[in-house]
């Protein structure tokens, strides 16, 4: 079977390459799941009569995003807590429901309904942590993208597992059925330092040195969480998680609002990357990541959405604007978080803390043909003097109109390519009535009680 060949022609072109700005002329040559050449139009088209040639005018092709930090199966509790505190959200809300509903079909529907909203709006890698990781990597897989899925170790049980050595028994018998999946990867994602022990978190740490997978983990969500530590340890609970080993280059540190001078310093002294996620951080009442300080120091930083039971959107762009606006604002510093860095790590950053920069997050030849479209020629766009600078503070979800992810074209003019996914998604939205009437009635006796 010959190997498909495309070449897609922008208005614009962001590779997210050192040196390279935006470039207009040029096309992206795919073939099978690889770039083959980044050239100008002309000798693309002359060079491969017979590739599929797509025409994009008006349109940004820049990488496939890079979701730092989502948990997507919760978008069937889109809603379900609003208003709350962490402590409380969690303890009134989510874990009364998930306590009832958990299974690998509530994850499954609720992942299917999460990477939909995700791969429309150009996330074409999601790094997911929550219970029976299977359901939402099968969830993923039937949409055509790239799933990172944590092996979530946490020290109570659940439906998915007895405790911390049962959780990382059945992540790791997960993770050798999935090893010959190249759209599939790995992280060893234990909850927060507040929900998991010394012992666990010291096997976690000699795991990842093992197997070379990152960390990935809520950690300086709230004030409270460290004054817990604080009490419970006798340290905060970035120092804690150095104590045990924790702290390098494979550490993704979800959140990390509350940091003080020297633990931005000791973050960027062991190369650990942080998974900004302005929205949940808000919503919560959990307070604003220090980015500006953060930057400053050289700490890598990517984005996420968290979960659609925080945000309550899973819209990366939407998490862009937002975390470009918020490092300003609270810096009182213009030229902080500029839009060319805000791409950077919404597809590089993402990808660099993944372990997976060799493979995507730039447009470079040889490297996987992860890529979005986004239009700017509709008249809310125009005119376009940068067209960075509007991906970042002018465009939304909606202006996504093409996607492809290892070569396939998996979003077409906003729809879904793939028959096999239309299905999946038909079958999903079904049963939505049915989980929100369990979830209804468990809310009503939580209130209740």
């Amino acid at each position: 079977m010959p190997t498909r060949s495309t070449v897609i022609a922008p208005a614009w072109l962001a590779r997210v390459e050192p040196g390279l700005d935006v470039e207009t002329g040029m096309a992206v040559v795919v073939q099978g799941d690889r770039i083959a050449a980044i050239e100008p139009v002309d000798r693309a088209r002359a060079a491969h009569p017979q590739a599929e040639f797509i025409d994009l005018p008006g349109h940004l092709l820049c990488p496939g995003f890079v979701n730092l930090h989502c948990h997507a199966a919760m978008s069937l509790l889109r809603g379900a807590g609003d208003d709350l505190p962490l402590e409380r959200w969690l303890g009134e809300r989510i874990w009364p429901i998930e306590g009832q509903l958990m299974s690998p079909e509530f994850v499954h529907d609720g992942a299917l309904l999460g990477c939909h909203e995700l791969l429309l709006g150009g996330v074409t890698c999601v790094n997911d942590m929550y219970f029976f990781p299977e359901s939402m990597l099968q969830a993923a897989r039937a949409l055509g993208m790239r799933a990172s899925a944590g092996i979530v170790v946490i020290d109570f049980p659940s439906a998915w597992g007895t405790g911390p050595d049962d959780y990382l028994a059945k992540g790791l018998a997960m993770r050798d059925r999935w090893l010959d999946d190249p759209l599939v990867g790995f992280t060893l994602a234990p909850h927060a330092p507040y929900t998991v022990g010394d012992d666990a978190l010291r096997r976690v740490a000699t795991l990842s040195q093992e197997l070379g997978l990152p960390v990935h983990i809520h950690v300086h969500e709230t004030a409270q969480e460290i004054a817990q530590s604080v009490e419970q340890h006798g340290c905060r609970p970035l120092e804690r998680l150095r104590r045990l080993g924790l702290l390098g280059p494979d550490l993704i540190a979800v959140h990390a609002v509350h940091l003080d001078p020297a633990e931005i310093a000791l973050l960027a002294r062991h190369s650990a990357s942080v998974a900004h996620c302005p929205h949940s951080n808000l919503k919560l009442g959990s307070g604003i990541a220090p980015i500006a300080e953060l930057l400053d120091a050289g700490v890598r930083i990517g984005l996420g959405t968290d979960g659609a039971a925080s945000n309550n959107r899973l819209d990366l762009l939407h998490e862009a604007h937002t975390a470009a606006m918020l490092a300003k604002g609270a810096s009182q510093r213009a030229e902080v978080f500029p839009a060319r860095a805000v791409l950077e790590a919404m597809t590089l950053g993402g990808a660099r803390a993944l372990g997976k920069e060799d493979e995507i997050g730039s447009i470079r030849t040889g490297k996987q043909a992860d890529l979005v479209a986004v239009d700017l020629h509709a008249p809310e766009s125009r005119p376009v003097f940068d067209p960075i600078s509007h991906l970042i503070y002018t465009a939304g979800r909606e202006h996504v109109a093409d996607v492809w992810i290892a070569g396939h074209h998996v979003v077409r003019k906003r729809q879904l390519a793939a028959m096999n996914g239309r299905t999946a998604l038909s079958d999903v939205v079904g049963r939505i009535g049915v989980w929100q009437n369990r979830i209804s009635r468990i809310l009503s006796g939580t209130a209740a009680s």
